[in-house]
């Protein structure tokens, strides 16, 4: 009997799980929906903005630079070759593709929601309560990712290897899914490396990370943080240094937020009756 109720409780979770995953799959269908219906506005003010020579990142640039009397091509920013779309069915296929990808940046908090929903009765109310803010914090960190991203790293990226020319016997003639692939893997890889303190809050608290492991290891981090800004910008080092330096902070802020976890374990056991 225990045995069978044992399997219906597992049956149970398997059909929680479903409808979560349900209800994540619908809300990321609608939304994508609503982005293929607005298409042209979604390419022209997001997607393709950074190929206009007045992307508010580039007039500032300008403006920075040239306060500082510095010659610099954000001045002169110019795309003069379209896109090219090879197939009769590329930018179909590029709009549904886009639609999907941008759907799930966008639907980002309810999945959060209904992931915690999903874990929540496993959890003490102690547990419960401490963890209300997670949506919130893990959303935030996201979207200061596709922020960071849109604003920052897109715009330098795409300035320089649009303008990068090995010989003029070569011409640029970029397609509509190289681009958007670009720049949507900006957008969710950048957005990913944000979630660093939700990450090292997890692995603090299964025991798997520690405030003295990341400080020990403070300056492998900067290597890799170091390769991964060279590996998504420009190979020069002004590029490299304005997208290291939020990481770097990320990860001073996940050495804090480990610390704070250990201590709360700590004052939690010693408040715990002793066996």
């Amino acid at each position: 009997m225990a045995k069978k109720e044992k399997d219906m409780s597992f049956l149970g979770h398997l059909e929680e799980l479903r409808w979560h995953l349900v209800r994540s799959a619908s809300a990321i269908f609608i939304i994508g929906i609503v982005l293929f219906i607005f298409q042209k506005e979604v390419y022209e003010h997001f997607l393709l903005a950074h190929r206009k020579s007045d992307f508010i990142t580039y007039e500032i640039f300008c403006e920075f630079f040239s306060f500082f009397s510095f010659d610099s091509t954000f001045c002169n920013v110019s795309f003069t070759n379209n896109l090219i779309s090879l197939k009769p069915t590329q930018q179909l296929m590029n709009a549904l593709w886009s639609s999907f990808i941008l759907g799930i940046i966008l639907s980002f908090p309810y999945l959060l929601w209904e992931l915690w929903r999903f874990i929540s009765p496993g959890l003490t109310k102690n547990e419960v309560r401490h963890s209300k803010g997670f949506i919130f914090i893990a959303s935030f960190l996201f979207f200061c990712g596709i922020a960071f991203s849109f604003y920052v790293i897109a715009p330098i990226s795409i300035h320089f290897l649009y303008n990068y020319q090995i010989s003029e016997l070569i011409q640029n003639n970029f397609t509509l899914d190289s681009h958007i692939s670009l720049v949507t893997n900006m957008l969710l890889g950048v957005s990913i490396l944000f979630e660093l303190p939700v990450l090292i809050y997890f692995l603090t608290k299964i025991g798997l990370v520690t405030p003295e492991f990341l400080r020990k290891y403070r300056k492998h981090a900067l290597v890799v943080v170091l390769i991964l800004a060279a590996i998504i910008t420009p190979p020069d080092i002004a590029s490299q240094v304005i997208v290291a330096i939020p990481i770097l902070i990320l990860y001073e802020i996940s050495i804090k937020v480990s610390k704070i976890v250990i201590k709360k374990q700590q004052k939690n056991a010693q408040k715990s009756p002793r066996v």
